[in-house]
């Protein structure tokens, strides 16, 4: 019997090529997940990560109450026109502390994964109640009540215990002051910044919204932003390309 005779039992009985369709994917669908069972991780973990502190914890709840997600990505893709406009591709270690991630779907604006310390607080304080007084073609909304709406914190040290049952390492003495880094994060004379730093290494220290006195709602939100992309070295990993292609 040839070749092509031999696939007529295929062409010319559907069940036949039902059940053979069944098992060819079956076997497909085996060769991608068996190996995961045999894995610790499926995410490797990359120096310098670390959970949110409060305060950014915080800020990261606001943006995505208030949807930013829905106009912005934090996905940068390994494709070459993507890393030259927002930097190096996004690891999966990134987004290991985020419940759930946000790496978008679309983009209205442009991706935020890297956007951690390219603008002053001041930028992202106009931008946030006036996007067009920075970028004249902007058309995202303005959301000046951020700037007018004192922190709520109440919450704070049960969110983060709530993370922790999900995975993020926020250990007791981090829940216990969750209160108190929150409050030191956004003013630069507290004398809490020395444990927050200490729990939170690499921890932006600032008067996010200019006025260290009250915590506000942009506090948070600018102290969100200008942490993302900036806890990862990113040296070694373009060192490492360099030698690739040489």
């Amino acid at each position: 019997m040839s070749l092509m005779n031999r696939h007529e039992i295929f062409e010319k009985n559907s069940i036949v090529l039902t059940v053979g369709v069944l098992i060819v994917v079956a076997i497909g669908g085996l060769v991608e997940l068996v190996p995961n069972f045999y894995l610790k991780s499926t995410v490797e973990k990359v120096e310098g990560m670390r959970p949110y502190t409060p305060l950014e914890l915080a800020g990261r709840n606001i943006y995505v109450r208030e949807g930013c997600y829905l106009c912005h990505s934090q996905m940068i893709r390994t494709l070459r026109d993507e890393v030259e406009r927002y930097g190096h591709y996004s690891l999966a270690a990134e987004s290991m502390y985020d419940h759930p991630f946000q790496w978008g779907s679309k983009r209205t604006g442009p991706d935020l994964a890297r956007v951690g310390g390219k603008y002053s607080d001041q930028w992202h304080h106009d931008h946030l109640v006036d996007p067009r007084s920075v970028s004249p073609a902007s058309v995202m909304p303005g959301y000046p009540w951020l700037a007018d709406t004192r922190l709520e914190p109440t919450d704070i040290k049960a969110d983060l215990q709530t993370n922790r049952l999900v995975g993020v390492p926020y250990s007791d003495d981090m829940i216990d002051n969750a209160l108190a880094d929150l409050r030191a994060q956004s003013d630069p004379d507290s004398d809490g910044v020395a444990g927050l730093e200490e729990r939170y290494p690499g921890a932006q220290v600032s008067a996010f919204d200019g006025n260290p006195r009250e915590l506000t709602e942009m506090d948070a939100v600018i102290a969100y932003l200008q942490m993302l992309g900036t806890l990862v070295d990113f040296s070694m990993y373009d060192d490492q390309a360099d030698v690739n292609l040489r």
